[in-house]
C-alpha cells in the first residue's frame, strides 16, 4: 500500500509541474477563460449562474477551504487523536496540513500568477493565484483526515462512504474558488494535484508508522 501511495504521489506531482509549466507559458489561458466564463450568464460576466441561493451556498462551501475553518479543524481532529492515544495519526495530520500550507505559500511566491481579471471576484483575495490554496489545503486536509477515519472503521462500505465525502468536500471547495471569480480553473487543479500528492506521502507515512510501531 505505502509503494501504490507513494506512486500516485509520484504521478500526482507530475501532472503538477506539467501544468504549472503550460500556465507558465500562457497555453491554458484560452481554456481558463472559457471554463470561467461558462459560469457566467452570457455576455453578462459579472452575473454567475444560477440564483443568489446558490451563489450563497458556495461562498459557505468556499469557506470550509479557508485558514480560519482549516485551523480549527485540523486543531480539533489533532486534539481528539491524541487523547485517544493515537499520537502518530495526530502528529501525520499536523504535518499533512503544515506542510501543505508551506508548499502553497513557495509555489504561490514562486509562479505569482493574478487572479482572474474577467469577472468581478464574488469573495475577497489577499494572495497570488496560483496554485489555488483553498483546493490544495482542501485536498491534503480533508483527504488525509478521511483516510485516518476511513482506517479506524471494518466494514468496507463505511470506508468509502468516508472518503468519498472528503473527495466531495474537496471537489466542491475547489469548483466553488472558479465559480466565485477567484481562480482560474487551473488554479484549482493544480491545487488539487499538489495537495493529493501531499496527503498521498503522509497516509503512505502512517501506514508505515503503525508497521513499525510494536
Amino acid at each position: 500500500m505505502p509503494i501504490a501511495l507513494l506512486g500516485g504521489a509520484a504521478a500526482s506531482v507530475w501532472a503538477f509541474l506539467a501544468l504549472a509549466g503550460e500556465v507558465r507559458e500562457g497555453d491554458t489561458r484560452a481554456l481558463d477563460e472559457r471554463l470561467l466564463l461558462a459560469l457566467r450568464a452570457p455576455g453578462a460576466p459579472s452575473d454567475p449562474l444560477g440564483s443568489p441561493w446558490l451563489q450563497e451556498v458556495l461562498r459557505d462551501f468556499t469557506a470550509l477551504g479557508g485558514s480560519g475553518v482549516m485551523v480549527f479543524l485540523v486543531v480539533a481532529v489533532t486534539g481528539f487523536l491524541a487523547l485517544a492515544r493515537r499520537r502518530a495519526e495526530a502528529v501525520i495530520l499536523v504535518v499533512a496540513s503544515l506542510g501543505a500550507m508551506g508548499l502553497e505559500l513557495v509555489l504561490k511566491a514562486w509562479y505569482d500568477r493574478p487572479r482572474p481579471d474577467l469577472v468581478p471576484h464574488a469573495a475577497r483575495v489577499f494572495s497570488a493565484s496560483f496554485p489555488s490554496g483553498h483546493a490544495t489545503m482542501s485536498a491534503a486536509v480533508f483527504l488525509t483526515i478521511g483516510a485516518l477515519l476511513a482506517s479506524t472503521q471494518p466494514e468496507p462500505r463505511i470506508k468509502i462512504f468516508i472518503a468519498s465525502l472528503a473527495v466531495l468536500l474537496t471537489t466542491i471547495v475547489g469548483v466553488s474558488r472558479v465559480y466565485l471569480g477567484v481562480h482560474w480553473p487551473t488554479d484549482v487543479l493544480a491545487g488539487w494535484t499538489l495537495g493529493a500528492a501531499w496527503a498521498a506521502v503522509c497516509w503512505a507515512a502512517a501506514i508505515r508508522l503503525r508497521q513499525t510501531d510494536p
